[in-house]
């Protein structure tokens, strides 16, 4: 199994000599650790899905240096874009657009889109420009599962399907980037993230949907997602000490993940308390997630977050992991 690599000049130079022969690298963002390959290489973008156990119409994120390289990889470029990349990039935004005749079909799940971003993380960033290219790098855990926000997340699960694990630390972001989908005239939102969609309407100067108005896929559009194995449930505060005694009454193993101190003394076996404000919520939660996963409980029981916009996209991932 490869275990996470220290960074420095010559592991970064590494690296970038595996992409360019074909092979998987892990690398880490702000956002969550990514699985990379050379996106102009098929056969290596293949490796991913058959690491993941991804479905190969699943399109894939490009992610690339600076926003000098959009033209390298999609075609009728939009202002919108531009707009949005002097604003957000380096930074947890990602954008679909037209893409170029040469993107393969494999990095685009056979779609006539590409996404791409750049990554706000120096480690990424330096494997970047040290590769040249661009680097097809969706989450490096089996697919549908919990997101990896540290590299020894990485080497438990997908250690034996990657050359190099480069460990960047903790993710200070921790959830998945905003996806909006720029291919047409009408902006939407396909996944929330970070960004807002408050803020990208500030920036455009227009209205967003939260819907594409095509049958667009993007990553993370599925309903179940970002999941562990243990059965999690979602539940509201005001219900939340109930739910708690019934399921004990059961006799089940509980573990309690809250952002309320009132919950945070409950009867179970694992109670893990989250920061009460969305952005540190995020950056904690798949980490947090994952260790309540290893206990081998038989439910794990979430608080829901406040309904607002500033949790939007914790909301999006913990509805698609709970049932």
């Amino acid at each position: 199994m490869v275990l996470p690599s220290t960074v420095s000049d010559q592991s970064i130079a590494q690296a970038a000599e595996l992409l360019r022969q074909g092979e998987l690298v892990a690398l880490p963002t702000e956002t969550v650790y990514g699985l990379g390959a050379d996106a102009s290489n098929p056969q290596a973008v293949a490796k991913i899905f058959a690491a993941k156990g991804r479905p190969a119409d699943h399109p894939l994120i490009v992610h690339i240096a600076s926003a000098s390289q959009l033209s390298d990889w999609a075609e009728n470029i939009p202002e919108t874009a531009l707009q949005l990349a002097a604003v957000f990039w380096p930074g947890p935004l990602t954008m679909v657009l037209n893409k170029k005749a040469a993107v393969p079909l494999a990095v685009t799940g056979g779609q006539d889109t590409v996404a791409l971003r750049v990554p706000a993380n120096p480690v990424a960033l330096a494997l970047l420009r040290a590769f040249g290219g661009g680097i097809a790098a969706p989450s490096a855990n089996r697919f549908g599962r919990i997101s990896p926000t540290r590299a020894e997340h990485v080497a438990e699960e997908l250690g034996d399907s990657v050359a190099c694990i480069l460990d960047g630390g903790p993710c200070s972001v921790g959830v998945e980037s905003t996806i909006i989908d720029l291919s047409t005239d009408k902006p939407a939102i396909l996944r929330p993230g970070r960004v807002t969609r408050s803020q990208l309407k500030a920036v455009l100067k227009t209205d967003i949907a939260l819907s594409p108005q095509t049958k667009i896929r993007a990553p993370g559009m599925m309903a179940v997602h970002y999941a562990p194995n243990t059965v999690a449930f979602l539940c509201p505060g005001d219900t939340f000490i109930s739910m708690v005694d019934e399921l004990c009454s059961q006799g089940k193993q509980i573990g309690v993940l809250t952002f309320s101190a009132q919950f945070a003394e409950l009867p179970c076996q694992c109670c893990l308390q989250l920061p009460a404000d969305a952005m540190h919520y995020e950056a904690a939660l798949y980490n947090a997630l994952r260790e309540l996963d290893k206990m081998h409980l038989d439910n794990i029981l979430i608080e829901q977050p406040p309904q607002t916009e500033v949790w939007a996209a914790v909301n999006d991932r913990l509805e698609k992991a709970t049932v």
